[in-house]
């Protein structure tokens, strides 16, 4: 019997689950052991992810304008990714990040691999296909998010306002869910879906993904690492 889209996005979801010892940053934090400078490079280092991510998405939405379904999700990631943006400079202010800090800081690669490979994507991916494994990472990254937002409110002293970027992202969105399943049965009813494809995408996206944590998780190791 064939999957429908709900069915799909689920198991997609559930396939591409992140092996829970990949991300040695956010236990850290969670703990509240992760130190202030580091999350001034996180701060930082996302300013670079949202903005390029923003790009990447719109540039999905104008590839795929004559298939409305896709072109909308693609529109509203790119649209959260906007607002998204304006709640980050409140968590850069909390950590103490001013200008002359902004200037100076020089990105690292390995956070930087994920939104080189969303801009890949977005290039020289198949968009239905794409939908289904950006879908599979962000249920990560939201989670994520949860435990970021809960540490820096409970051992940092974070208020709301400067939590809520995190709060964003962890919030589940049910509109945007809406549209993920609409999006993946336009592909499907394209004729085809590639699951191999799918998941190549998504443990490429994943990999990526654990790296940007593992880079912070690096400037806590002693010798190694230094926020600039």
């Amino acid at each position: 019997m064939a999957r429908t889209a709900r069915q799909l996005l689920e198991t997609t979801t559930g396939k591409l689950a992140p092996d829970p010892r990949a991300n040695r940053f956010v236990p850290l934090l969670a703990r509240g052991a992760a130190s202030r400078d580091t999350l001034a490079a996180l701060a930082l280092e996302q300013r670079w992810v949202i903005a390029a991510d923003r790009r990447a998405f719109a540039y999905l939405a104008h590839r795929t304008a004559g298939t409305p379904p896709l072109a909308d999700w693609f529109t509203a990631l790119a649209e959260g990714e906007a607002v998204a943006a304006g709640k980050l400079e409140a968590f850069a202010a909390a950590c103490g990040v001013g200008e002359s800090r902004s200037v100076a800081h020089e990105p690292l690669p390995g956070c930087q691999s994920y939104p080189a490979y969303v801009a890949w994507l977005a290039l020289n991916g198949s968009p239905a296909e794409t939908v289904l494994a950006v879908h599979a990472n962000f249920s990560a990254w939201g989670s994520y998010c949860a435990t970021v937002a809960d540490a820096l409110r409970r051992h940092y002293g974070f208020t709301d306002e400067a939590c809520a970027f995190f709060d964003f992202f962890a919030a589940p969105d049910p509109a945007l869910e809406h549209k993920a399943t609409a999006a993946v049965q336009a592909g499907l009813d394209g004729g085809h879906l590639n699951e191999d494809l799918v998941h190549r995408y998504g443990r490429l996206l994943q990999a990526y993904e654990a790296l940007f944590w593992h880079s912070l998780w690096e400037l806590e190791r002693p010798g190694e690492g230094q926020v600039d």
